[in-house]
Parts: structure tokens; sequence; C-alpha cells
């Protein structure tokens, strides 16, 4: 009778586990969570068209006072109109206007033929998912219309010799307390790293594609996330950037056609990984130990001082701080995106209202994870957060490795600004 409890609980755990830790693994396949469709997708399930975001501002003179002003029928969408109240204008939510498709409708044409599919077949997908079929020669137009955007462009002849669309980009569900799709372009890693200054990431490729088989999901249901520990690193000998970069212009255009904000990183996600040049991989799932982290510092000599545990007893309570008096035995976490650009790494997070944004602590974590599980150094990363509107970004070398008894130094970027590094822990910003 003893055995028989044993067993029978053993198998309930095992059933368990299995199914919290279940991968759903698609290449490039079509579900009902928003996936990409394939040719031979038997679903009816078909996305809304027309749908855009509730206006921020008024884009001409930045007022938030506006009130709604009916809306605009078109055939195939309906569009919000507004009122500034400081102005007296009439504006949308879409910066891109004079469109007769919906602009989801065309993003996802952009996706779908930047994944490989030929014309027609993207118009079939289209017509798949919305119920509309545009012409060949309408999507043809949007692919050199918007091919400033969309840089994959010239590396996607490249691409379609290397891999069939459906194995283009490896796409993965991971049950991580909650879901996280990652994905893996591998055309363009394999690609990108033929050049002279990314010879040396092919570590980061490996583990990519080992992502699917090797990842330890345990720990990701049992170590403590990486947002929830805030660590008080020394910010002195640090500058953080702030600059225009090309994911601005990207996250502008994809944002306007996202109704929900729950869908913001989703659908970034998705365009970065199908247009963009040196987009790789998105939600990456990363972690480190208690022994990586004494290394780090026993070691190699990194400044990692304290450890504040956020917790918070309901969702709408307040944030308690529990300081912790040695390192977590494992903290887990999830990139973004990852871009291999410029001969570096860079690890990006997306945060609306990026300005009043300040997630250096997170992403030196992200950095120093991935540093330990590829074995590359941590000079050749390069951290950063972006919207719509500012882009940031640091060394987290920076952050955790102080020089003893150095003389001021200045920096002099490439504008023409020229910034003293800072010696007190204070945020520099240039």
């Amino acid at each position: 009778m003893t055995n028989f409890i044993k067993t029978f609980f053993r198998k309930i755990k095992e059933k368990t586990a299995e199914f919290r830790l279940t991968i759903s693994r698609e290449m490039v396949g079509f579900s009902k969570t928003r996936e990409i469709l394939t040719s031979e997708s038997t679903d009816t399930v078909r996305e809304i068209i027309g749908a855009e975001k509730i206006a921020e501002h008024c884009p001409y003179c930045n007022s938030r006072e506006f009130v709604k002003r009916g809306l605009r029928k078109k055939k195939l969408e309906t569009i919000q109109l507004y009122l500034c109240r400081a102005c007296n204008r009439t504006f949308t939510a879409q910066f891109i206007k004079g469109k007769h498709f919906p602009m989801n409708l065309i993003i996802e044409g952009l996706n779908y033929y930047n994944l490989g599919f030929g014309l027609e077949e993207t118009c079939k997908l289209l017509n798949q998912k919305f119920g509309i079929n545009p012409e060949a020669s309408t999507l043809s137009n949007w692919t050199n219309q918007y091919s400033e955007l969309c840089r994959y462009s010239r590396l996607r002849p490249f691409a379609i010799k290397m891999y069939k669309p459906q194995d283009t980009v490896e796409t993965i569900n991971m049950a991580h307390r909650q879901i996280y799709r990652f994905r893996y372009h591998r055309a363009k890693m394999k690609i990108l790293l033929e050049d002279y200054k990314h010879r040396n990431f092919g570590p980061l490729k490996e583990y990519l594609e080992a992502v699917s088989s090797e990842t330890p999901h345990q720990y990701f249901q049992d170590g403590l996330r990486i947002s929830e520990i805030k660590t008080k690193f020394d910010k002195a000998q640090m500058i953080i950037r702030s600059k225009t970069n090309y994911a601005n212009a990207l996250a502008k255009f994809v944002l306007q056609a996202v109704k929900e904000n729950k869908f913001r990183h989703e659908a970034l996600q998705r365009f970065f990984i199908a247009n963009d040049s040196v987009t790789v991989a998105s939600e990456v799932p990363v972690y480190i130990k208690k022994d990586d982290i004494e290394h780090l510092q026993n070691t190699l000599g990194f400044v990692i001082p304290e450890y504040l545990e956020t917790k918070r007893q309901r969702p709408s309570a307040e944030v308690v701080l529990k300081k912790l008096s040695q390192p977590p035995k494992l903290m887990t976490g999830h990139i973004d995106l990852i871009q291999v650009r410029n001969g570096l790494i860079h690890i990006l997070d997306f945060k609306p209202n990026a300005a009043k944004e300040k997630p250096i602590e997170q992403l030196t974590w992200y950095a120093l994870a991935l540093s330990r599980l590829t074995g590359l150094r941590l000079y050749e990363f390069k951290c950063g957060w972006f919207d719509e509107r500012d882009y940031f970004e640091f060394y987290p070398l920076h952050v955790v490795y102080k020089i003893k008894d150095r003389k001021k130094k200045k920096v002099r970027f490439k504008s023409g600004t020229v910034v003293e590094v800072p010696e007190k822990n204070e945020i520099k910003i240039a």
C-alpha cells in the first residue's frame, strides 16, 4: 500500500511538472494567440482589422487637452477623431494617413513577406487571417514604401536561400509563471556572424539554438525574478547616453496599430524579428546563480553592494523592500530584444515613458547573466531601453567594474559632445 501511494504521488508530481513546463514548439506556425500563419493552417480565427491605439496627445501642439469628435468611417475600418482644445484642430492617433487598407493589415503583410513568403502567398495569408485579400501589386508597393523601415529586406534574398519561410524563425512558448514567447531568427543570426566584427559571437548563436532543448525551466518557477531585485549599483564612472535610435522609428510605426497596451510588447517583438536587420531574438530566458555572483565579485572584482527584494501583498499595494543579507540563490529573467550590431551585443528593453524609467539594475543583471551563460566577456555587451520617442544606452561593465585612483576623464562622442566621466554615485545622462 505504501509503494502504491508513493507511485501515485510521484506520477501526479510528474504530470504537474509536465503541464507547467510544456513547450509548444512552432516553426512560424499559426496559433490563436497572434502567432504567424502558414499556408497549411485550417483555423478560421480572424483578427480584427483597423485596430488603432488611443491618442495620447495632439500631434500639432503636444497638448493633452482633447476630446473625442466622432468617427471617420472608411470601407475597411472606422477611425476615431479627436478635437484638441488648445489649437482647435482635428487629428487621429495614426500618423500615417491616406491608406485604403488598415495599418495593422499592412504591418502583418510586411511581417509575412520579410519572413520569406512570396507576394501571392503573403496575400493569401492575409486573407486567411483578416478576410481581406489585397493585390500582389499593392503588397509590392508597401514593401517599397517602407523599405527604409524594414532594413531586413536587404538580407532577405540571402536568407530565403538558407531556410524555408516556415523554418526561418523558431518560436517557443514557455510557461515561466506566465507565458513567454521566445523567438529566434536563424537566418539573420547566421548572416550577422559572417561579419568580421561579430566573429566571436558564436557562443551566443549556440545558446539561442539550445533554448528549446536545454533551458532549465524549473529555475524560472523557483528563482527570484530579476525585476524583483533592486541592487544598489554604484553609478560612478558610468554615463548613460541619450540618443535617437532606429528602434524609436520602428516602435512609433508599430504602436500606432496597437489598440490595447497589453499587446505592445508582442507587436513590437514580432515586427523587430521579422523586419529589423539586427534583431536576432526576443523574450530570451536568462538566469544567474549564487555561485556565479560570487565568482563575479571575488574573481573578477565586480562591485555588487547589496540586494533589496521588492514584494507586494497584492497588485494595488505599495512596494515593500526587504534587504537580503547575501546574494540570492537564483535569479531569472527574460530579455525583450537582443541585437547584434557594430561589434557588440545589445540588450534592449521596451519601456513606455522611457524618459521616466531608469532600469539600470535590471539590464545590468541581464548582461551579467547572458555573459555567464555564453562565456562572452562583459565588455562585448551594451544595454539600452527605449520607447517611440527616447532611447538610452550604457555599458554594463562600467556599472560593476570601477577603476581606482584614476585621473579625471572626458569622453567625446561622434556628435561632438564632450562629457566628463562622473566620480560620484550619481546618474549622468549625456
